[in-house]
């Protein structure tokens, strides 16, 4: 035992132990969230294992009465039987309603904790995942959290409540008896430091391949599109089925560890169960014990070695749990966003609102946390009533650009800033109102349009979706719809036109009102036409906007204040020979 101890102390100071309490600790505080209704499931837990117990008790008198031995506490033991068992039953039932709503609480408290740390983490900090990875925590791992909350503490307690009185009773009747129970201890005890290292790496798979999956799920139903029009179906149907062949090869080699322990246990349970049953054969041969007591004898060694495989079997639920809480930390440790409050910054963001805002760049020098140098000295400037423009090569930073404006990323050095009033400030996710950003892709939702459009202001009125919808020069299709505002878009603007959708999240985007209009190639689906009309309905209705695109398409340009070249790690301002060469190609 002392040896045992030691190498518990050692594997304690390991870093997979370190981790794995870690875990086990974050868990704990998810749980004392409902510290009141764990404390009543512990109790009800505890009051039902003491009437079980109990009524073992009950039994042997019930026997030792009719065999003859005291036919006098027959009824008063039959009573008592009936009534601890009627007691357990409801315990029970009390204890099930409990476990699903302190379940559901922290399954729910969890997912929402989840979800707001993404959406208030740092972009790069949530680039990081995968979004079918982030699913999956949000999912299956919390659901494993959540359901072991009721599976650890609680169920520690309750177990050694049953396996301390169940050896009580034991050693009270027989003392050989109590040692001859617990024989598998020291086989359980042995295979521990073996057993749990296993256990936490094919949890760590299984959690691991069914993120992959998952992810794997999702982009292809995201792009099923692209994948018909290309032919795809039968080649993603084959990368599936790999994925499932990982997922199954990883799951049944954990199922093969599983059965593997598990069987060993049980040859180990039968020997000592076989062992007791003889020895209580032995002492009721002898004329040392009562029929009853034979029978209590057998109850409690089941009892036992049921308590100590249940004290067993919180290991892989807890290590299981451990792993998907360990995923679940790896969000919310994801730094949030610096939503800071300066002094002042209301008073400036109104001056923004009323007389627009000049935005500027100047010597900015940006790399992703993947080590791609991306800007280096790169400057730009554009003030209100402006339209500016940044054309290059994909890939070469122009997504980049309107994310250092938006805040979502800051540079390494250099200044990102608004001037409105006469006030200068670098931009943060405080100042983010003063812009509105229409992204490349769809942005639609599920839902009708007119929810797609009061996503930005919930309050909007149907004139004020109009107006959006013509400065948008997209009023007239949605008129010609059947349903008008009221027609529901699927999936991701499924049911329009990209050239649809693209106007319509510029319609929305216009509804929030904000002095600076971010444009990421969110005209590229519009014939040149439509798209120079679109620009100065935006410009015409409002003077005092700040309006930046990043565009290929040279013929808009001529509709632009200024245009701004991104590439080679640089921001050129382009002159009027540069600019007609850009234009023409010559």
């Amino acid at each position: 035992m002392k040896a045992f101890l030691r190498h518990v102390v050692q594997r304690l100071r390991e870093g997979m132990l370190r981790e794995v309490l870690t875990e086990m600790k974050w868990i704990y505080r998810c749980s004392m969230r409902y510290k009141g209704a764990v404390i009543w499931y512990i109790f009800l837990g505890v009051f039902g294992t003491g009437m079980g117990l109990g009524s073992s008790v009950v039994s042997k008198y019930i026997i030792d009465a009719v065999t003859g031995y005291d036919s006098g506490l027959i009824v008063p033991a039959a009573v008592g039987y009936v009534s601890m068992n009627l007691f357990r039953i409801g315990a029970n039932a009390l204890t099930s309603r409990v476990s699903a709503k302190i379940q559901i609480g922290v399954n729910q408290e969890i997912r929402s904790e989840v979800f707001a740390t993404v959406l208030h983490a740092g972009w790069e900090e949530i680039a990081e995942f995968h979004s079918g990875d982030l699913l999956n925590r949000l999912t299956g791992d919390v659901n494993t959290v959540s359901q072991s909350v009721l599976g650890w503490i609680p169920n520690l307690i309750t177990g050694l409540v049953q396996f301390f009185s169940a050896l009580f009773l034991i050693l009270y009747y027989d003392a050989t008896l109590a040692v001859l129970a617990l024989l598998s201890a020291p086989v359980t005890l042995v295979l521990s430091k073996y057993l749990m290292k296993r256990m936490r790496d094919y949890n760590v798979k299984m959690r691991e391949v069914s993120s992959d999956v998952m992810a794997f799920n999702e982009e292809a139903f995201q792009n099923l599109q692209y994948i018909k029009s290309f032919g795809l179906v039968g080649s993603f149907l084959e990368r599936f089925r790999t994925y499932q062949e990982k997922e199954k090869d990883v799951r049944l080699t954990y199922n093969k560890f599983s059965i593997g322990v598990s069987s060993l246990m049980s040859v180990v349970g039968m020997a000592v169960s076989a062992v007791c049953f003889g020895w209580g054969v032995y002492r009721l041969w002898s004329g040392a014990i009562t029929y009853g007591t034979m029978t209590l004898f057998l109850q409690m060694a089941g009892s036992l070695s049921a308590a100590f495989s249940s004290l067993i079997n919180i290991v892989p639920s807890s290590l299981a749990a451990a792993t998907a809480a360990g995923r679940i930390m790896e969000i919310t440790k994801a730094e949030p966003e610096q939503a800071d409050d300066p002094p002042g910054a209301e008073g400036f963001c109104r001056a923004a609102e009323r007389s627009g805002a000049a935005v500027r760049m100047e010597n900015v020098h940006f790399t992703y946390r993947s080590g791609r140098d991306v800007l280096a000295g790169a400057s730009l400037f554009a003030r209100p009533g402006e339209i500016v423009a940044l054309v290059g090569p994909s890939g070469e930073g122009k997504t980049t650009v309107l994310r250092l404006l938006l805040g979502l990323v800051r540079p390494q050095a250099g200044s990102v800033t608004l001037q409105a009033g006469g006030e200068t400030r670098e931009v943060s996710a405080r100042l983010r109102r003063l812009f509105a950003y229409v992204p490349q892709g769809n942005t639609m939702l599920s839902g009708t349009i007119a929810e797609n459009l009061r996503l930005i202001r919930e309050n909007a009125t149907e004139s004020e979706l109009w107006d959006a919808l013509e400065k948008a020069c997209a009023a007239g299709f949605v008129r010609a719809l059947p349903l008008g505002l009221e027609t529901p878009l699927k999936e991701r603007g499924g049911g329009l036109s990209e050239g649809q959708l693209q106007r319509l999240s510029i319609a929305r985007a216009l509804l929030c009102d904000a002095p600076v209009l971010l444009l990421d190639e969110a005209t590229s689906a519009l014939d040149m036409e439509t798209e120079r009309r679109l620009l100065h309905s935006i410009m015409h209705a409002e003077s005092r906007r700040t309006c930046i695109v990043t565009t290929h398409r040279p013929g808009v340009l001529s509709a632009c204040d200024r245009v701004y070249r991104v590439g080679d790690s640089g921001v050129e301002l382009l002159g009027p020979e540069e600019l007609k060469t850009f234009v023409t190609g010559k």
